[in-house]
């Protein structure tokens, strides 16, 4: 079991304080009281540091614009969140015989116990039951594309949400289980650090001060947040704004086109040296380079339907199957 030194905190925190019961609550109240602070699961995103989520995705959950945002479906097959939730128990239950640690289920919505930080709330997956060095259990599975954040141990991501689980609830230690590609687990130890968390919850108060004040976090250039921004702004006024006499933003704009240029640059050798290659390996199908190999394959034959002859052959169907497709703003620069 792999452990991760930090350094203890030097006074013992208070317990958590149970903010509602979450046993048999439907999923929509569940997600209501989680529009109430920033849960350990938010902690990552919360400081900028997920690769998922951004400080405005996460903003905009908090402060009720997410309506438009794409919604992970709990029912959905094909998704992680579905799959984790099927093997929690599974995960932990192998946890239990792999430690030899007894766990049980906390059936409620933590929270913080000092009023100041009432916003940190908590969900745990499992407590951990008369060990004296460990309190609580993350469960986790990962896929074959989830699992390489793991090859150098538990992601940041998750040691944020663990140490946030470990400031909201007072303890000492967690262990993460996390089960790998469907047939390895992992048992990870993460200590309680008292600078960790102190520097955490600074940063958590700051996000959670956008939402108080109602204003948005600035985007991060990620997926993320272009998703956020075309949901925030999904119209166009046709108003024409003068930021000719705003430094910062004129600065930007020129970073932004010789970003740009120098991108198309970049763009056009690749494709010169992408057909370098391409030409000196003919119709062979691998190559191999002092540094790698590549491959050109081809796809196989695929069958598809010609849209433009059955409307032609059958115009009445146009009507009957008609379709409409929400334009989307495009972002051009002169």
């Amino acid at each position: 079991m792999e452990q991760i030194q930090s350094r203890t905190t030097p006074s013992k925190p208070r317990p958590a304080l149970r903010l509602v019961k979450t046993k048999e609550m439907p999923r929509a109240e569940w997600l209501a009281v989680r529009k109430r602070g920033i849960g350990s699961s938010d902690a990552a995103a919360a400081v900028g540091l997920s690769p998922y989520k951004s400080q405005l995705e996460l903003w905009m959950e908090k402060t009720g614009r997410d309506a438009a945002l794409p919604k992970a479906d709990p029912h959905d097959e094909e998704s992680p969140a579905y799959w984790g939730n099927i093997l929690e128990p599974i995960v932990a239950a192998h946890y239990t015989k792999r430690s030899g640690n007894r766990v049980r289920r906390v059936n409620a919505v933590l929270q913080h116990p000092d009023p100041q930080f009432s916003w940190m709330l908590a969900n745990i997956d499992r407590e951990v039951i008369g060990a004296e060095d460990v309190q609580i259990l993350e469960c986790k599975t990962a896929g074959i594309n989830g699992a390489r954040l793991w090859k150098e141990g538990v992601p940041e991501y998750v040691q944020l949400q663990v140490m946030h689980q470990l400031a909201v609830t007072g303890k000492q230690a967690a262990d993460v289980a996390v089960l790998l590609g469907g047939q390895q687990v992992e048992i990870h130890r993460i200590e309680r650090d008292a600078f960790l968390i102190a520097r955490l919850m600074r940063l958590e108060q700051q996000f959670w001060q956008y939402v108080i004040d109602d204003t948005p976090p600035p985007a991060d250039g990620s997926e993320s947040a272009e998703q956020a921004l075309r949901c925030l702004f999904p119209e166009d006024s046709g108003l024409s704004l003068d930021f000719s006499h705003d430094e910062h933003l004129s600065a930007t704009f020129a970073e932004l086109k010789a970003a740009r240029e120098l991108l198309s640059v970049h763009e056009q050798r690749e494709s010169e040296l992408k057909q370098t290659l391409q030409q000196a390996m003919g119709n062979a199908t691998r190559a191999l380079f002092e540094g790698g190999s590549a491959t050109w394959k081809k796809a196989k034959d695929s069958v598809g339907l010609d849209i433009k002859r059955l409307l032609q052959d059958h115009p009445e169907l146009q009507k009957q199957y008609a379709l409409t497709k929400p334009g989307s703003r495009r972002f051009l620069i002169t």
